[in-house]
């Protein structure tokens, strides 16, 4: 990837962790998720995914599909850089005047389905990437999960009927940020070998660093990584990326800040000032 592109991806990365961090105000989000996911929707929708202002409605246009749906901030905020979404309209984030919530809502546009109860989206991606190939077309279809959502069972359904119907234009991201909820994936329920698993499944699988956008280029650039096969990227991923003071804690799933936190959270943002937040300074749910 050339060095100016990259930058130009961690300058709009940076700019979407600002906009998650003013949205965990207020009533707060799910601050660590989704600071986790930023990197990889900000290369999706800049670099891979065929998904402009334009082509919103498009049959040609291809899908992302936010299954682990609590991560919506990043693709809010990405949505705001990209033009898809007025930046003035993520000050509505929880307000009744608007649609902008926890959850992805098709209110918005550029979010393709409703999300929230986990597991539910691989399917519904399985389904549309199904249509695409009876259709004759060529659009990429890509479904991001939680690692902690792969303990829903229907995920596992939908991989069983994708690699039966040989659904290569299908691209499953995991996010592994090691943690479900409030505990770490491996002392809850793990996980690991993951690639194993799902090659067990007959998928395609490439791991990669879900912050390097180097890594990212190379490995969605070799799409589809076999004939037939459904594709599995697993992004390994720091739950809080970008703020020192709450990466990869178990009780920064969801944050509820002070207007003087999240100020001193942009400040740190950006590394000119460190604050180590204490618990009690923060509403955990």
């Amino acid at each position: 990837m050339q060095n100016t592109i990259e930058k130009e991806l961690q300058e709009m990365a940076l700019k979407v962790r600002e906009h998650i961090v003013r949205m965990s105000t207020g009533g707060g989000c799910f601050t660590g998720a989704s600071l986790s996911a930023v990197d990889l929707i900000v290369y999706l929708y800049s670099e891979f995914l065929n998904v402009n202002a334009l082509n919103l409605y498009s049959p040609e246009r291809d899908y992302l599909f936010l299954s682990k749906g609590h991560d919506v901030p990043a693709l809010y905020g990405t949505l705001a850089e990209l033009g898809l979404l007025q930046k003035d309209r993520l000050k509505n984030h929880l307000s009744l005047d608007d649609y902008i919530y926890w959850h992805p809502n098709t209110r918005i546009p550029g979010i393709e389905f409703h999300s929230g109860s986990l597991g539910h989206l691989p399917s519904i991606a399985v389904g549309v990437a199904m249509d695409i190939k009876i259709s004759g077309g060529d659009n990429k279809v890509v479904c991001i999960l939680g690692d902690g959502e792969l303990n829903e069972g229907t995920c596992w359904e939908a991989m069983l009927v994708a690699n039966a119907y040989k659904l290569d234009n299908l691209i499953f991201v995991v996010d592994r940020n090691q943690f479900q909820a409030n505990a770490r994936t491996e002392e809850l329920i793990p996980l690991e070998p993951l690639a194993d698993k799902f090659e067990a499944f007959g998928a395609s699988v490439k791991r990669i660093n879900g912050h390097d956008f180097n890594a990212l280029s190379e490995t969605f650039n070799a799409y589809p990584f076999e004939q037939g096969k459904v594709n599995v990227i697993i992004a390994d991923t720091v739950r809080g990326k970008g703020l020192p003071s709450i990466q990869e804690r178990a009780d920064r799933w969801f944050c509820n800040f002070s207007a003087h936190e999240v100020e001193q959270l942009l400040l740190e943002l950006h590394g000119n000032h460190y604050t180590q937040l204490t618990s009690e300074t923060l509403v955990v749910r």
